[in-house]
């Protein structure tokens, strides 16, 4: 394990710091404290404070030829995995072969406890994606109320915010809304990262990030999704 956002690490294995921006929480800055409200969108190299996270090294040109590698790491007490090795090769395959070419690694990391004091849904890391587990309960605890951009994105998926205690609120998802989110948001989102060779402002590159989610991942699906939606619907109104 190491730490990413150490300088001397940057320097020493020649990283570019335009391929270290973790996922967003839509171009906004919004710090968990005792809570884990996840920040998605922030470049790294910014972060006074980033948890280890393993570091892949680049593979040779002989060696690229080869597929991208899985890996599977335990998620953690509390927390799960929404999504599986399988699910994610299924929905990369869906996408032109170009885009995943120097793609070489995607991990489903593990959540410790120092990861849950800046938690994150996804980060891309050099030629690697990483995806972060999410609480066992499928509901996330915030410490205030949303923005109008996150409860967009939230609806965008079906996923919904109540409020909780005090000045908490709660992003609540269903197995499926929160399958949908990482397959089709998260992880196009990261690949976006990954291929953003040109843009080098954190805003830019988290601009280009979202268009590409959205161009890639929501609109090829929402067919699909909104047939579900009308499927669930039917069956509640049934009942």
């Amino acid at each position: 394990m190491s730490n990413p956002f150490n300088p001397s690490f940057q320097r020493h294995h020649g990283i570019d710091s335009r391929l270290t921006t973790g996922r967003r929480s839509t171009v906004r800055s919004n710090r968990r404290t005792a809570l884990r409200a996840r920040s998605r969108g922030e470049s790294n190299v910014a972060r006074v404070y980033m948890p280890p996270e393993t570091w892949h090294e680049p593979r040779s040109e002989e060696a690229k030829r080869t597929d991208y590698r899985l890996i599977v790491e335990p998620a953690g007490p509390g927390f799960r995995h929404v999504v599986t090795a399988d699910e994610v090769r299924t929905r990369l395959a869906m996408l032109p072969p170009s885009f995943v070419r120097d793609l070489e690694v995607v991990q489903l990391s593990r959540m410790t406890r120092k990861k849950r004091t800046m938690p994150l849904y996804g980060m891309q890391w050099g030629r690697a994606l990483y995806l972060y587990p999410i609480e066992e309960s499928l509901v996330e605890d915030y410490p205030g109320p949303p923005t109008p951009a996150q409860l967009t994105e939230a609806r965008m998926y079906g996923g919904s915010w109540r409020p909780a205690s005090g000045r908490r609120w709660q992003l609540i998802w269903t197995e499926a809304a929160a399958k949908d989110f990482y397959l089709n948001n998260i992880l196009i989102h990261e690949l976006g990262h990954l291929l953003d060779t040109r843009n080098t402002r954190t805003v830019e590159r988290e601009r280009y990030a979202e268009w590409f989610a959205v161009e890639y991942g929501y609109r090829p699906t929402q067919t699909a999704r909104q047939a579900k939606r009308r499927e669930l619907a039917s069956a509640a109104y049934r009942e």
